[in-house]
C-alpha cells in the first residue's frame, strides 16, 4: 500500500534511471526509501533547493514533450526574512542576504509557466530590485528536450508586474521576439 507521501510505482519507474550508481564505498540505503523521504519533505512544503536539479530538469523535459508546459511565463519575486542566526554567518561566498529596511532578508525571483509550475528561480539579497534580475531570470530558463535538440529557452509571452516596467526590459524582450504584458509606469514611458 502506497502512503500519501510516497512515490507511486509509475513515479518510481520515471525517477529510477536518473539516479547515479554507487560504484565505491559502503552500500547505500535503498534509493526508493530515501526518495520517499525527500518526497515527504517536498510535499510538506520543503524548500526548492532540497529537490535535486537533475530531477527538476528531467520532469520539465518530460512535461514539455507531452505539451504540459504553458509558455505564457510569469515573473515575480518575494522577500524572505532570514533567520536571526544568519546575521553572524560568514560573508565569504554568501551573496543571497541583503539588508533593506526590514532587516536581513533574501529575495527569490521566480519564473513559472502558465500553470504555475516553476521553470527557474534565482536567489539574491533582499535589497535587490526586481528589474535588475529580469534578464538573469529569463536567461536561466532552459528546459531540456528528450532526445536530441537544444533546450527550450524562449517563452511565447511574459507577464510581469510594475517592478519589471522599464525601457531596458521592454527593449530586451522586443529584441528576443517575446511578447509581454507589463503595466507601464510614468518613469518607463518618459
Amino acid at each position: 500500500m502506497i502512503r500519501r507521501h510516497e512515490l507511486s510505482d509509475v513515479e518510481w519507474e520515471f525517477v529510477r534511471p536518473l539516479l547515479p550508481e554507487s560504484l565505491r564505498g559502503r552500500k547505500r540505503l535503498d534509493d526508493r526509501t530515501v526518495l520517499n523521504g525527500i518526497v515527504w519533505k517536498f510535499r510538506t512544503r520543503v524548500a526548492w533547493r532540497d529537490v535535486p536539479e537533475r530531477m527538476l530538469q528531467a520532469a520539465q523535459a518530460q512535461a514539455d514533450a507531452a505539451g504540459d508546459i504553458d509558455w505564457l511565463v510569469s515573473v515575480d519575486s518575494t522577500i524572505v526574512r532570514a533567520h536571526h542566526h544568519a546575521a553572524g554567518a560568514r560573508k565569504r561566498g554568501l551573496r543571497a542576504l541583503g539588508r533593506p529596511r526590514g532587516g536581513l532578508t533574501s529575495k527569490i525571483h521566480l519564473a513559472c509557466d502558465g500553470f504555475g509550475c516553476p521553470l527557474v528561480l534565482v536567489v539574491t539579497g533582499g535589497n535587490t530590485n526586481d528589474c535588475t534580475q529580469f534578464t538573469t531570470v529569463m536567461e536561466a530558463i532552459r528546459v531540456p528536450r528528450i532526445g536530441p535538440g537544444r533546450p527550450r529557452v524562449r517563452p511565447a509571452h511574459v507577464i510581469g508586474d510594475k517592478g519589471y516596467s522599464s525601457r531596458a526590459i521592454r527593449t530586451w524582450l522586443r529584441r528576443q521576439g517575446i511578447a509581454h504584458t507589463i503595466p507601464e509606469t510614468r518613469s518607463a514611458t518618459a
